[in-house]
């Protein structure tokens, strides 16, 4: 009998504000004994050329995804694409767009950085992107959060990435900013006008089962109720809820590199979902190879 074929649909490179290039996730899971894994970077998916080359190569499916940013109710949410027209002017023109809030929301975050005198300046945290790409000889494509928290543990601001998630970056941190974006219900939109499959990201960390369902009701395609920080009471409950609903049950690590000896937010493959998932995506999302 055949050996179970799983799937990690989570992971970020380089291309975004992950640590590793998009050939190095496909070599990961590869060596993690996956059959497949996605490449969802933040509102890009400049790192799907290279991730597909090292896929076909090694003889492991790479399933294309985005992750877009949008905000719901005062807070961000992720919504998680996959296979959708990678060629798509239109699709590739929004993402665009979301990539110049977020370079909004680095200059707000790090403008309150130096208000609460830390002199930290964009080029340093361009150089910091650089050189973890090998690039250090020009500046990172997308800056992300990340970035930033690794310039403070490396100026002593703070002693690790997550206390500088707790203390400045992350939701309620003093550094904290939350420019306008679009709606999750306008990204599920996007995605589907793209040909492609639209998956809520890790609904354990809103806390807001009311929009969970709003956004079931706007036309989901599946929930990731299986992620690297849920708890397995969040899982049930959100695989019960995607079932209930005939929606998909995705399951994703949301690797993003490995940082002063932590994991963010999961190795490859610590969370995954059998083929047949992959397989429905792919057939409900004809945009993408």
């Amino acid at each position: 009998m055949a050996e179970p074929a799983y799937a990690d649909l989570h992971t970020h490179t380089t291309a975004s504000d992950g640590l590793h290039a998009p050939e190095e996730n496909v070599r990961m899971a590869h060596e993690a004994g996956l059959a497949a894994v996605a490449v969802t970077d933040h509102d890009t998916v400049a790192g799907l050329p290279a991730a597909f080359r090292e896929g076909e190569r090694l003889g492991i499916t790479v399933v294309p995804g985005v992750e877009i940013s949008t905000v719901a109710n005062g807070q961000d949410i992720h919504v998680l694409g996959y296979y959708m027209n990678l060629e798509d002017p239109l699709f590739l023109e929004r993402l665009a767009e979301l990539r110049s809030v977020r370079e909004r929301r680095n200059d707000l975050m790090l403008a309150r950085l130096r208000e609460l005198g830390i002199p930290i300046r964009l080029e340093e945290v361009e150089a910091i992107k650089a050189e973890r790409q090998g690039q250090a000889d020009k500046p990172a494509e997308s800056i992300g959060r990340p970035h930033i928290a690794d310039w403070l543990v490396r100026h002593g601001v703070v002693s690790s990435m997550r206390e500088a998630f707790d203390k400045y970056l992350g939701k309620g941190g003093q550094a904290y900013v939350n420019p306008p974006r679009i709606h999750p219900a306008e990204a599920i939109r996007w995605i589907h006008e793209a040909g492609g499959c639209a998956v809520l990201a890790h609904p354990g960390l809103y806390g807001d089962d009311p929009l969970v369902a709003e956004l079931i009701s706007a036309g989901l395609d599946g929930i990731e109720a299986l992620h690297s920080d849920h708890s397995a009471e969040q899982e049930e409950r959100y695989r019960r809820m995607a079932t209930e609903a005939g929606l998909l049950v995705t399951a994703g690590s949301d690797f993003h590199g490995k940082r002063q000896g932590e994991t963010f937010h999961g190795p490859i493959g610590n969370r995954r979902v059998g083929l047949d998932v992959v397989n429905r995506l792919q057939n409900q999302g004809r945009g993408a190879r």
